[in-house]
């Protein structure tokens, strides 16, 4: 599957960096960092995301029972290697049916998470429901990690958000009751630092929410 880089924020048009500016531009948000094309789910696709990317490649690992890895993007460029990641899989939900849930991890004002969680971006901070306990926690790269409920999503998604490694982390999951998930403390690996039983990583067909 190919296609062009596009707008992490809106999914527009981007212009390639030329003889009047050095950045990626897009006509309703200005310099960003550009969504490259997604990639269909295999081995081979992780291989390319994790080489390109400045920032981890969060899966839950090992996958929860029944789940499959369903899809994979980056955005940035050749220059300024992959600046925002996110993955896609897919399972049974906890109470019935087929839950999707993406995860993202970016720097500061890429905007990618923002736009998959269906709020005003780029950042979560100004929606997070920090003034409570937080409301899941996962294990990234072995540290406990919290994550707060992110208010003004749609309704038909569950959406949480916190810090690792110094980056946003952000977990999209549909439907909204399949976000009971994040509340089993998952494990989450950076691809990065993976070994060779990623090669044994179960792949299912693309997810249609990397394309939303």
């Amino acid at each position: 599957m190919r296609g062009e880089p596009s707008c992490p924020k809106c999914g527009g048009r981007v212009r390639a960096p030329g003889l009047f500016s050095d950045s990626w531009q897009c006509d309703l948000h200005g310099a960003v960092q550009p969504l490259q094309p997604v990639i269909p789910p295999s081995v081979e696709a992780l291989g390319v995301v994790t080489h390109r990317a400045r920032v981890p490649v969060w899966m839950p690992w090992p996958l929860p029972v029944g789940w499959l890895f369903t899809g994979v993007a980056y955005a940035g460029d050749d220059r300024s290697g992959g600046r925002a990641t996110v993955v896609a899989c897919s399972g049974p939900g906890p109470l019935g049916g087929v839950g999707e849930l993406l995860l993202v991890a970016e720097e500061l004002g890429v905007g990618l998470g923002a736009r998959y969680a269906g709020i005003d971006g780029p950042d979560p901070g100004p929606h997070m429901c920090t003034g409570t306990r937080p409301q899941a926690k996962v294990h990234a790269a072995g540290r406990p990690t919290p994550l707060w409920h992110v208010s003004d999503a749609p309704e038909d998604r569950a959406v949480f958000a916190g810090e690792a490694r110094g980056l946003w982390l952000w977990a999209v999951v549909w439907p909204e009751k399949s976000g009971l998930l994040m509340y089993d403390e998952l494990v989450l690996t950076d691809l990065r630092e993976a070994g060779s039983e990623v090669e044994l990583l179960p792949c299912g067909a693309l997810s249609p929410r990397l394309l939303g």
